[in-house]
């Protein structure tokens, strides 16, 4: 398991009955999460002094309750390198902040691979959400193609960028429908030595276009695998749809990039949590590398 457990500023402190009890910088959430299906005792005073508690309804969806939280608040995550990301966060529609912690195993993995490559990095981060992953490519030196099919998050994104003084890095911003983009890169002969991919289970793109990953994915690796260059780094896929288990990633990537040989490896990734020393599950990544 790729497990994120570098964060100081956010931690996972218990999980039971469905639901986990996080820290974010100075908050305690309380969020819904469907791979806790255990019933332990709540026994840390954070289930009953939360400052935000996001409530599932029965008929899908749900709603906040908070407790003295602010409307936006920010946490750091230090990279390898001893760069320090900065996140802004605030809590919206289901359940999210805007930040999934998770990610940092990756953003660790691939910065590190990005520094010490000797040469320039051209990086295409899609369904880049608020840049996480740009943010972190950024910092190492890459210059990154961000591409979000949401305006809003694209924005939120850039808000990300301008917090950890990245402002002035070589990233591209583009509020576009990624697979619509990736033809349009092909059709121009453009080239990138990483992909970075988050797709959705389930999606619009700009113009009302439906996206389901059990469909779509395939097709967009193999597209993507044309804008490799001839020396590509690394091709990262992550995925929160439960079908897609990581032999499936490994499968896809082995597939569609057999030709540059190189190496897979696809595992589940986790957040450590502090009460029980358990890690919880969050989703898959499949890692090609060279």
């Amino acid at each position: 398991m790729f497990i994120a457990n570098e964060w100081k500023d956010y931690e996972v402190i218990d999980c039971s009955a469905g639901e986990k009890l996080e820290r974010w910088g100075d908050y305690l959430l309380v969020r819904p999460d469907p791979q806790v299906i255990w019933d332990t005792k709540k026994e840390h005073r954070g289930w009953k002094k939360m400052n935000g508690h996001y409530h599932r309804s029965a008929k899908g969806g749900g709603e906040w309750e908070f407790f003295d939280l602010p409307q936006q608040w920010s946490i750091d995550y230090e990279l390898p390198s001893g760069k320090k990301l900065t996140f802004n966060l605030k809590p919206f529609s289901f359940k999210h902040t805007g930040l999934f912690p998770e990610q940092a195993a990756n953003w660790s993995w691939f910065s590190e691979k990005i520094r010490n490559a000797g040469r320039p990095i051209k990086v295409l981060n899609l369904f880049a959400y608020t840049g996480g992953a740009t943010l972190a490519a950024a910092a190492a030196g890459a210059s990154v193609t961000h591409v979000d099919a949401s305006k809003g998050m694209v924005a939120w994104a850039k808000e990300n960028a301008r917090s950890s003084g990245l402002e002035d890095a070589p990233i591209r911003w583009l509020v576009d429908d990624c697979q619509k983009f990736v033809e349009r890169e092909i059709r121009r002969g453009n080239h990138y030595d990483a992909i970075i991919m988050d797709p959705p289970s389930y999606g619009r793109g700009p113009k009302g276009e439906i996206w389901k990953i059990e469909d779509a994915i395939h097709p967009l690796v193999k597209l993507c695998a044309q804008l490799l260059s001839d020396d590509p780094l690394f091709f990262l896929i992550n995925s929160y749809t439960t079908g897609l288990q990581p032999a499936v990633l490994s499968y896809l990537l082995g597939t569609e990039l057999k030709r540059f040989g190189g190496h897979v490896d696809s595992q589940e990734v986790g957040l450590p949590v502090t009460e029980s020393g358990l890690v919880l599950p969050c989703g898959a990544s499949g890692r090609w590398e060279a």
